[in-house]
């Protein structure tokens, strides 16, 4: 009996939106970094206790669109 050759499927050719994608996201975090950085005095002046969370959200709000982001990199639908 003859034995039978594994299946190959060869990867999908590149396309251009991880490029695009990486590059987007990178301007994008820069900006949001910038403006976050332009609120740092007026949020300095706040007591430290207000100062904690207003950080821990504006730290991690960024992360809100980027699950949909990648997906639309890898598969380009939105979701």
């Amino acid at each position: 009996m003859g034995e039978r050759q594994p299946h190959f499927n060869p990867p999908p050719p590149p396309t251009w939106r991880k490029p695009v994608g990486i590059l987007a996201l990178i301007a994008a975090l820069a900006i949001y970094g910038g403006v976050v950085m332009g609120l740092g005095e007026q949020i300095g002046r706040l007591p430290v206790l207000v100062q904690v969370p207003i950080y821990l959200v504006l730290g991690t709000i960024w992360l809100l669109p980027l699950r949909r982001f990648l997906i639309w990199m890898e598969t380009g639908r939105w979701g």
